[in-house]
């Protein structure tokens, strides 16, 4: 009996339940970002018009071409600034640490299954169904499925260090800025600190990832760097504005949720 008990009591908590699930989709969309990422995407194309054609820095022919994970990359830091308002700084970096472990262990996964020679059957195993043209063209579209799946899990040892290092420094200065603001502002504008902190910590992350991945992994030039860091943290600076909104809800939601009490509690002892 004593095991279901503390299961339910653990349940029933609330700022427990709360933690475990906000750690939940943390963790779901900082794993997931690191593999959609390979995907480089046309912002312009996507919304139907042809590419920017435009100079930066000597750069000249840059574009808005991002990588995937910035769709789901502002996410991570909406979720750091709400865990950081309920479960202080040390929420924030226990579930920062966990993360990177999480994801080098997923990048060591995805090592070893490339590792593996395929079955003589794969991948036509899961493409029974289709007609023998279909078939064919899809066979002529993808080419090898292995090499495939290669180029899609198979990242480059300077891009996952320059990513797991711009993630963690990314992380550590949301919770700084955001704590350094809130002491200044107190309770009041809750769209300052937890969009500043994104806007600083993004601006960072933008650059150490390009500077370690590709200066430092693939001798780009830094002009290169800075310019493709400033494109990209354009994008990241605008969908920062417009996720302000959402910050709001995720404050009234989780307050309702917990209830006024526990919430003033809970942020007080954050604040800490």
């Amino acid at each position: 009996m004593a095991p279901t008990s503390q299961y339910v009591n653990v349940v029933k908590n609330k700022s427990t339940l709360l933690f475990l699930i906000l750690a939940g989709i943390f963790f779901t969309n900082a794993i997931i970002t690191q593999f959609m990422g390979v995907k480089i995407f046309s912002l312009e194309r996507t919304f139907g018009t042809k590419p920017f054609n435009f100079s930066l820095f000597g750069q000249s022919g840059l574009a808005f071409n991002l990588s995937a994970g910035v769709l789901l990359w502002p996410l991570i830091f909406v979720l750091t600034d709400v865990i950081n308002e309920y479960f202080g700084r040390r929420g924030v970096r226990l579930l920062t640490y966990l993360a990177v472990v999480l994801i080098a262990y997923s990048f060591i996964g995805y090592y070893f299954a490339i590792q593996l020679p395929p079955a003589d059957f794969w991948p036509s195993s899961h493409l029974d169904g289709l007609e023998a043209s279909e078939l064919a063209a899809t066979k002529a579209k993808v080419g090898d499925f292995n090499h495939a799946y290669r180029m899609v899990f198979g990242q480059g040892l300077w891009i996952i260090v320059g990513s797991l290092t711009a993630f963690l420094i990314g992380q550590i200065v949301d919770v700084l800025v955001f704590h350094q603001i809130k002491r200044v502002t107190g309770e009041k504008y809750i769209w300052l600190r937890a969009t500043g902190s994104t806007l600083v910590s993004q601006f960072i992350d933008s650059f150490v990832v390009l500077f370690i991945a590709f200066y430092l992994g693939a001798g780009w030039s830094f002009a290169t760097v800075v310019a493709l860091g400033l494109v990209a943290y354009s994008y990241k600076f605008l969908v920062a504005i417009l996720m302000t909104p959402l910050i709001y809800l995720a404050h009234y939601l989780i307050d309702n949720y917990l209830g006024e009490e526990l919430a003033t509690t809970m942020k007080l002892e954050a604040a800490k």
